[in-house]
């Protein structure tokens, strides 16, 4: 493992005399802000325009193929997490799973880089893409990651989003038109004639 990113991770990773309002901050960062992106989809498909709703699925799809790619990178070069090796403080339970990249932070950024391609949907990238720096430091800090599994999940999610934005002409748009709208029409029906949520 190489001499700069243990010694980001020590830079970064929580003193042993850290103050509890730090650890609750750092663990509120994360674990909780994750919730905010099923919110964002649900509110953005429900109450979304089309427009929003394409970038979404665009944005969906592309987080699931960098999952993939990061469960097979995890099989092929498997990274140990600070708490395996062991090194640091280690202020979070978590399973001893491969740590590089790092799948929280591929999740927001991919989903950030996939709105951000949209013009209409690029300021709520913008914000989810500065959402990814508290949660990247929080789990370094909180001692579940090294910085290289932030970095390498920051390539990751910039190169698959590109792609299936490059791509989403055949692999996002007709997926959209005759699989995810007409399901979404025959669930909500009922909320789309009363106007509770967008057609």
């Amino acid at each position: 493992m190489d001499s700069l990113n243990i010694a980001l991770f020590e830079l970064l990773n929580a003193a042993p005399d850290s103050p509890t309002w730090l650890i609750l901050l750092a663990h509120a960062c994360a674990v909780n802000l994750m919730w905010l992106v099923p919110v964002l989809f649900v509110i953005g498909w429900l109450r979304g325009n089309e427009q929003l709703k394409q970038a979404l699925l665009e944005a969906l799809i592309a987080t699931l193929l960098a999952l993939a790619a990061s469960g097979v990178i995890g099989v092929l070069w498997p990274m140990p997490r600070p708490f395996m090796v062991p090194i640091g403080e280690s202020l979070i339970e978590h399973a001893a799973t491969p740590a590089f990249p790092s799948n929280h932070l591929t999740i927001l950024l991919t989903i950030a880089v996939s709105l951000i391609l949209h013009r209409h949907s690029r300021r709520i990238g913008s914000c989810l893409m500065l959402l990814a720096i508290p949660v990247a430091w929080a789990r370094i800090f909180m001692g579940i990651h090294f910085p290289q599994d932030m970095a390498g999940a920051a390539l990751l999610s910039t190169v698959v989003a590109a792609l299936v934005g490059y791509n989403r002409a055949w692999l996002v748009q007709p997926f959209y038109e005759h699989v995810a709208k007409r399901l979404y029409h025959r669930l909500f029906a009922p909320l789309i004639s009363r106007g509770w949520v967008q057609r």
